[in-house]
């Protein structure tokens, strides 16, 4: 099944959800995953593998971090190619001081934002996406 690609259709349909938990960026040498964690998120990189993991997991693992985020999946199946949606949603973020770290699944997008403020940004989207039906 292929995802939306019309931007009024995606922001007005991307019903942002915010998951439970803490999430941080870590990283470590090589390609393995530590044992005893379980990445939401991987990224290998020349400088290293990036973890996207809850905070428990890497604090039992002994990963350092030094961003605390709240992950907000927006649900609506967003086409890989669909073009604008992550700069409205970015641009909306910004424009509230609000810092954005985004992650593309297969079916969905995948925000972190500042842990204490990812309420806020979860209203902030549904408010761009209340204004995006009439638009």
């Amino acid at each position: 099944m292929s995802g939306e690609q019309d931007l009024r259709k995606l922001l007005s349909g991307m019903r942002p959800e915010l998951n439970e938990g803490r999430y941080v960026f870590c990283t470590v040498d090589g390609t393995t995953v530590p044992a005893g964690t379980t990445p939401v998120a991987t990224v290998l990189e020349p400088e290293g593998l990036t973890l996207v993991l809850r905070q428990e997991d890497a604090d039992a693992a002994g990963l350092a971090y030094d961003y605390t985020a709240g992950w907000i999946t927006l649900r609506i199946h967003s086409a890989l190619d669909a073009v604008g949606l992550t700069a409205a949603f970015a641009a909306e973020l910004g424009a509230h001081g609000l810092s954005c770290n985004v992650i593309a699944g297969y079916h969905h997008d995948h925000l972190f934002v500042a842990a204490d403020r990812a309420q806020e940004a979860v209203a902030v989207l549904e408010g761009l996406a209340a204004r995006s039906v009439h638009h």
